[in-house]
Parts: structure tokens; C-alpha cells; sequence
């Protein structure tokens, strides 16, 4: 009889609640750190209560853990680093570096062939003026770090609008980009093992609003082998050179030449791929718990014709609403509503997209984004 294995995640909320879900049919013990008390993953791993760079909660879980990942980027790559001399730690924490700075992270996309849209770093005012000067209107400002689901992000349409964002952002160092007129945004999302086997998911379209994502669709409609296969290639470039062990995630902008712009990197599973618990032969999450465990991967494949996700933003609709809808599986992740946060997530999967789209617009409508 195989040993128990135990898994540490740095991060308890909606993604390492999922992570352990996928762990406990596996029989894999999970231990999650995190400093909010009943968080998401505590109603299905152990919590310990503690601050993600605190020493004794990271010794303490290291202890109960024959492998620590995380379940977001934005946690300290010293204090990851750190814990890798008491365990296994996967992705490895150089994901961290590349992924923790924009700036960082599009010179990366850059030395390795893959193209952005044009961008500068703009550490003062003076530097964002130059860059504004440099780029056009209209632009985005970021900060390097942290940010997410839209905030830590700036619209510029005219040099009237610098000074307003540059307050608005803090006066932190920012990366500004140029806004591409680009006709869908889409996400490819590999596993990658311990041994170097390497899978790709197909191509997700997304639909996002206030930066927050709103709905996924797989495969994306109007399918090119061409553009999934320069994805993949994308992906598998930046896995390799990091060594990467985990699930890894590009979100891309493609234009109507069918360029594909890298946008960001996410060194984790990732929201688009939700759809994957129902919709694939091995969901994300399982295949990073696999992964990062030394695991078989298992097939990334559909197991339908046609599959989507559906974010619950602010508010959840009723139970058996969504459960009257054929296809459809709801997730909701234990958390207080607020307006603008993710609560939950309806799974849609469906015999062929024209099927897929009449049934997620059935869920939009109970929660009321159609």
C-alpha cells in the first residue's frame, strides 16, 4: 500500500481550497498556511494561522508537508527560497522572481522570443511622462507588484490623465503599456513534471469586465492549430528555462493578424482554468498536485465537445437554480460577499459550443451578466 503523502499550500483561499479537493481522493493530506481564520480551504485542510512569511508558521509547515507550493505569486520568494532547505518546494521559487515584477516579467517574455505589446518602466512621474511621450495614447499603468483582478492598474487616454494616475496608484513604480487593439483575449495552461513531461490544455478565450474575469470558453471558438500550437510553444519555452514543476499560465492577447502578445504569466493554476474540475479528463488541480508531488500526469483532453466557466462576482444566485441547469456545477467557496469578489464559479460543459453558449447564458441570467 502506497505511504501517505502530505502537501503544504502557502495560500488558503479559493485556489488552495480546490487544490485540496483534487489532493484528497488521492489520499494526499493537505496543510494550508494562512493568516485569515476559516478561510476557504480550512472547511477541507488543516490551517495553520500564521502570515506567509513568518518563520515558525513555515518551519511548522514544512514539518507537516512532504512538498509546499502556493497557491498565488505574490508571497516572498526570500521565504520560499528559505523553505527549500527543509522541503521540496514547487513551482520552484525562481517562478517567483520572474512573475512577482511586471517589469521583470515582460523582460523575460522579451529574451525569449515572445513578443508583448510595446511597454516602459516608469519608476517617478517624470519617467511616466516620458513613457506616454514614448508609447502614444492610449496607455495602461501598472504597478511592478502586486495587483489583481484589475486593481493596481491605471487607464490613460490623454497627458491629462497622468498625474490623476499617478496619484491614484500611490507613486510606486509602475510599468506602462500600450493599449493593443487586440480582437480576443485567451490563456494557455500547461502542467509540467518532475521527470520534464510537459501538457498543454487547449486554448481558453475570456471575457473579463473591471479586470475581473467573467466567463471562459473551451476551446476557444474559430479554432486555429496554428495559433494553439504557437501557445504551447510559448509556454513550454518559459517552463523549461525555469524548470519549472507545476501548473504554469500565459494570458495572451491575439490580434487580427493572429499574433499572439503575451499579457502575464501566472506560476499556479489559474481562474480560466476552473472549467477544467468538470470539463477535462485531469483538472488543473489535480495534475498540479500530481506534478508537484512526482505524480503521473494525467490526459488534458476535453471530455466533451465543449466546456465554460462562469465567475460569481458580489453575489451568489440561488442553489437550486443553477442546479436545474443541465451541464452546469457550482462551486462556491465559503466566502462573505463584498461587491467586486469572487465567490463561486458555475462549471458548464456541453456536447458542442452552439449547446455550451445557450447554457451558460442560462446561468448569466440567474446571475444577472447575460
Amino acid at each position: 500500500m502506497s505511504a501517505p503523502l502530505r502537501l503544504g499550500i502557502i495560500g488558503g483561499g479559493q485556489l488552495g481550497r480546490m487544490l485540496a479537493l483534487a489532493a484528497a481522493p488521492l489520499g494526499i493530506r493537505t496543510t494550508v498556511l494562512e493568516p485569515v481564520r476559516n478561510s476557504p480551504a480550512a472547511t477541507v485542510a488543516r490551517q495553520i494561522i500564521g502570515n506567509y512569511d513568518d518563520p515558525a508558521a513555515l518551519a511548522e509547515l514544512a514539518a507537516a508537508s512532504d512538498v509546499v507550493t502556493y497557491e498565488f505569486e505574490n508571497i516572498s520568494a526570500t521565504a520560499a527560497q528559505t523553505l527549500t532547505a527543509r522541503v521540496p518546494v514547487f513551482p520552484p521559487p525562481a517562478a517567483l522572481i520572474v512573475t512577482q515584477d511586471r517589469v521583470i516579467e515582460k523582460t523575460f517574455f522579451g529574451t525569449h522570443g515572445i513578443p508583448t505589446a510595446p511597454w516602459a518602466a516608469a519608476d517617478s512621474y517624470a519617467a511616466l511622462r516620458d513613457a506616454a511621450a514614448q508609447l502614444g495614447y492610449p496607455l495602461i499603468a501598472k504597478t511592478r507588484t502586486l495587483g489583481y483582478d484589475g486593481r493596481g492598474q491605471q487607464h490613460i487616454t490623454a497627458a491629462s490623465d497622468l498625474e490623476i494616475a499617478w496619484r491614484a496608484l500611490g507613486g510606486v513604480p509602475l510599468i506602462v503599456e500600450a493599449v493593443v487593439p487586440f480582437v480576443r483575449e485567451l490563456s494557455i495552461i500547461a502542467a509540467r513534471g518532475r521527470d520534464g513531461t510537459l501538457l498543454h490544455y487547449p486554448l481558453i478565450a475570456n471575457t473579463h469586465r473591471a479586470g475581473i474575469l467573467r466567463r471562459s470558453v473551451v476551446p476557444a471558438p474559430d479554432p486555429d492549430p496554428t495559433t494553439q500550437a504557437t501557445a504551447e510553444a510559448y509556454i513550454a519555452r518559459l517552463m523549461t528555462t525555469i524548470g519549472y514543476v507545476g501548473v504554469f499560465t500565459i494570458e495572451l492577447f491575439e490580434l487580427a493578424s493572429g499574433q499572439l502578445l503575451a499579457n502575464e504569466a501566472a506560476p499556479r493554476v489559474h481562474n480560466s482554468g476552473h472549467w477544467t474540475i468538470e470539463g477535462a479528463e485531469t483538472s488543473q488541480f489535480a495534475n498540479h498536485v500530481r506534478a508537484v508531488l512526482g505524480l503521473p500526469l494525467g490526459a488534458t483532453t476535453l471530455r466533451y465537445g465543449a466546456a465554460g466557466l462562469i465567475n460569481l462576482v458580489g453575489a451568489v444566485p440561488v442553489r437550486e437554480d443553477v442546479l436545474r441547469i443541465a451541464g452546469a456545477a457550482l462551486h462556491l467557496y465559503d466566502k462573505t460577499a463584498r461587491p467586486g469578489r469572487k465567490l463561486g464559479h458555475v462549471t458548464v460543459i456541453a456536447r458542442d459550443h452552439a449547446q455550451l453558449m445557450m447554457r451558460m447564458a442560462m446561468v448569466e441570467r440567474l446571475t444577472g451578466t447575460d
